[in-house]
């Protein structure tokens, strides 16, 4: 069982996030925005974060790029409805660990949240 950290706006992907999640037994931590997702890194260092790229006040690459600034390598999977290759460039740059579209499929979520959880496991 992993911690995760779940970054996004939106309750209702959110909420969908974490039933997916839940599945596979895993602490889920929230936050509305990347701001907040920050706070919640002073107390909790969890295995994984899941964020979002649009999102008021800090969205997912001002996030990236505040958590790069902190020397953070937890790593990031940036969920997006943005269907642009430049979104997920950018996110890739920032040392986003895998970029999945909005929303994702259960698999494909469930298999980059192993491959980043066992990465950071064994780094």
């Amino acid at each position: 069982m992993a911690c995760i950290l779940l970054v996004d706006d939106s309750k209702f992907s959110r909420s969908l996030i974490m039933k997916v999640l839940g599945k596979s037994a895993h602490n889920i931590l929230e936050a509305e925005n990347g701001i907040h997702g920050l706070k919640v890194l002073q107390d909790h260092t969890p295995d994984c974060i899941i964020a979002d790229v649009l999102m008021p006040e800090m969205d997912g690459p001002k996030f990236l790029a505040a958590l790069r600034n902190l020397q953070n390598n937890i790593p990031v999977i940036i969920l997006t409805a943005d269907i642009q290759e430049k979104t997920r460039n950018i996110c890739l740059e920032l040392g986003a660990a895998d970029v999945l579209h909005k929303p994702p499929r259960e698999a494909d979520l469930l298999s980059a949240v192993d491959k980043a959880i066992n990465k950071e496991r064994h780094a």
